[in-house]
């Protein structure tokens, strides 16, 4: 088994090395603990060495995809000689099976799949349940049903030196697992053969199989890099396993199906005993037509509806997730855990109410309830040993852990959390226009925080009028573009962003020296005690960090925000005196675009409808080269144009 290696061009500081000790120590006998850690007091740094030093598989689960990928990014350079795996929604467009009654509107599941985010997923199962060191970043769709992992495992096709096995049989077995036979277009999850060798590309792995007979004996087994081909390793025996989760023998699934038509029946005959003889009508041709592809090819489009008839679960019993692929003794870290836990928490009921309309008018049998992910209870039962971890953290995280918190307020930079001024509402704008200017003056990046969408678009548009170089940013605006805009604001093509709660949790702007919070004094979910002190925290990266809040009155949630800003701040300026610290300003490398605007696809000068199949296939194969290391570099936009260009040129050949 291999150990956790931290690699790291900093050492722990007093304090960092003080909450790890106690973490670490308390993790022996406690299952719950709570981390209340400051704005850049090196959280992450803190999760690592916490993973190092218990040695143990772990889980942190973010509350969304592009913090998830920043998490990813920062321990795959923490734990580069380990397992570090990313597991986020696979889809980049999902609209699920619906029924709307009052309408008698059916909508039918519509989903185009990632293939580079579905193959990171794969890695992380795999990786789960076959290494210990182990470390999984997921967003909160690790909670949904993915299947039972004992059979992932148990369907899995074992090579060795010196085995006996035909290689008809080998791509059968490959076909059952879901592998697509292709010898032009080897991406994941395809095999090809070429005389005695058959060459094997999982989708959980970055490097292909390649399997040399003479006769029917495994002759060598080695690795291979599917762009240079060059061999990487040579092997004794290894494992291939499936190209997807829902992959079952030829007996579950004739078991399956007797399973299902003894319901069907059942549910049929109720139907039409109350009436319902539509509904009866429907939901009888519907699964039977599944039944009919489960018999025919092994599974049907929708299969995840029937999977407790696979997983040998009863009905109401939890799903199989990915904590499920982990095992018993797994570290879980929650990031953000104030956001996080109810989001986890309000993931079954939604599902729920979807389904029952689904099984009351005839389109699913009541079992596809059971397709679903965990309701919270579940979750709490299959919790690992966990850190809830949060600058803010909520009474319930606290009252779980028994009250079990390390508190990490002081940073390595000695930075103070910043001065906040509270002004009238009186002339804001006016005020708000003066401080950008002496800010930009400094060279220094503004956030302003609204309540409204709106309020965000008009302000922008009125400061973009007197020349001041604005952009607003919320939730209309997609994922790739959101992260773009908030690079540009660091390089200073933009001198301040306007938005809601987006320019919150997670967001590290280290040039950023000024917030100024409008409407400050309307209590609500944007201005209650925990957003105040999140949105305070976006200027604690800035030597000259400044928060102005404009308000009327002080409220509740204003006066513990400043209250325990100013406990912080003096925590802070005290350790300073002891350690000799001076404060300066964090400094982090930006990183490349998301998508990287001089790297668009460009369109080839090529009349596609005039190549020959030979001149398609190496276009195919360059393309797919580039494919691959878009993935790799989570440029996931990218890669799915490039996805979409080799399935076009496929199709005209």
């Amino acid at each position: 088994m291999q150990d956790f290696k931290l690699e790291a061009k900093y050492k722990a500081s007093a304090d960092q090395s003080k909450a790890i000790k106690q973490i670490v120590q308390r993790a022996k006998d406690i299952q719950r603990q709570t981390l209340l850690g400051v704005t850049g007091s090196g959280k992450t740094f803190v999760m690592a060495n916490i993973i190092e030093k218990l040695n143990r598989p772990s889980l942190i689960i973010s509350h969304n995809k592009t913090l998830a990928a920043q998490l990813y990014e920062e321990f795959k350079e923490f734990f580069p000689n380990n397992s570090v795996k990313y597991f986020v929604s696979y889809y980049d467009y999902y609209q699920p099976e619906a029924y709307v009654p009052a309408k008698d509107l059916y909508i039918e599941k519509e989903s185009q799949v990632n293939k580079e985010i579905e193959n990171l997923r794969f890695g992380a199962m795999n990786s789960a349940i076959t290494r210990r060191d182990t470390v999984v970043v997921a967003s909160v769709s690790c909670i949904y049903n993915i299947g039972q992992p004992e059979n992932y495992q148990n369907r899995s096709l074992s090579f060795y030196i010196g085995q006996q096995i035909e290689l008809s049989q080998i791509a059968l077995e490959l076909v059952q697992m879901r592998y697509e036979r292709d010898t032009y277009d080897f991406t994941n999850g395809v095999f090809r053969i070429a005389g005695d060798i058959i060459e094997i590309f999982p989708p959980y792995e970055d490097v292909s199989i390649r399997i040399e007979l003479f006769g029917n004996t495994v002759e060598r087994i080695v690795k291979v890099d599917p762009i240079s081909k060059h061999v990487l390793s040579k092997e004794n025996e290894i494992l291939i396993f499936p190209a997807t989760s829902l992959v079952y023998s030829k007996e579950i699934i004739d078991s399956a199906i007797g399973n299902i038509q003894k319901d069907l029946q059942q549910r049929v005959t109720f139907l039409r005993n109350i009436g319902k003889e539509l509904e009866a009508h429907r939901l009888e041709q519907k699964t039977n037509y599944d039944i009919e592809m489960l018999r025919e090819v092994g599974y049907c489009k929708s299969m995840e509806n029937y999977s407790i008839y696979f997983d040998g679960r009863k009905s109401g019993e939890p799903p199989y997730t990915l904590l499920d692929y982990f095992p018993e003794d797994y570290l879980l870290f929650i990031d953000e855990s104030h956001i996080t836990i109810p989001q986890i928490g309000g993931m079954y009921n939604g599902d729920k109410a979807r389904k029952d309309n689904l099984i009351e008018y005839g389109f699913r049998l009541p079992t596809a309830r059971d397709n679903r992910p965990l309701n919270f209870e579940e979750f709490r039962k299959k919790q690992g040993n966990t850190l809830y971890i949060s600058a803010t953290p909520a009474q319930w995280e606290l009252e779980d852990s028994n009250m079990q918190i390390t508190e990490l307020l002081t940073r390595p930079t000695g930075l103070l959390d910043p001065h906040v001024e509270v002004k009238p509402t009186e002339n804001q704008i006016d005020d708000v226009i003066a401080q950008i200017e002496a800010s930009v003056k400094k060279k220094q990046r503004v956030l302003i925080t609204t309540l409204t969408k709106r309020f965000a678009e008009d302000l922008t548009t009125y400061l973009k009028d007197i020349d001041i170089k604005v952009q607003y940013l919320h939730s209309d605006i997609d994922t790739v573009e959101r992260v773009d805009i908030l690079r540009d604001l660091r390089l200073g093509e933009y001198d301040v962003v306007i938005g809601i709660n987006l320019l919150r949790e997670g967001i590290d702007l280290p040039e950023v020296s000024l917030v100024l919070i409008l409407d400050a004094d309307k209590e609500g979910f944007l201005r209650s005690k925990t957003s105040l002190v999140q949105t305070i925290g976006r200027a604690a990266r800035h030597v000259e960090g400044r928060v102005i809040m404009y308000a009327d009155q002080i409220t509740e949630s204003m006066k513990y925000a400043l209250d325990e800003t100013n406990r912080r701040r003096q925590y802070q300026e005290e350790y300073n005196r002891k350690h000799n610290i001076t404060p300066k300003s964090i400094t982090k490398e930006i990183r490349a675009r998301l998508v990287e605007k001089e790297d668009q696809i460009e369109e080839v000068d090529l009349d596609i409808e005039k190549m020959d199949i030979k001149q398609k296939r190496l276009l195919i194969k360059e393309l797919n080269e580039q494919m691959l290391i878009a993935a790799d570099r989570l440029q996931f936009e990218k890669a799915s144009q490039l996805r979409d260009r080799i399935r076009d040129i496929n199709l005209s050949m």
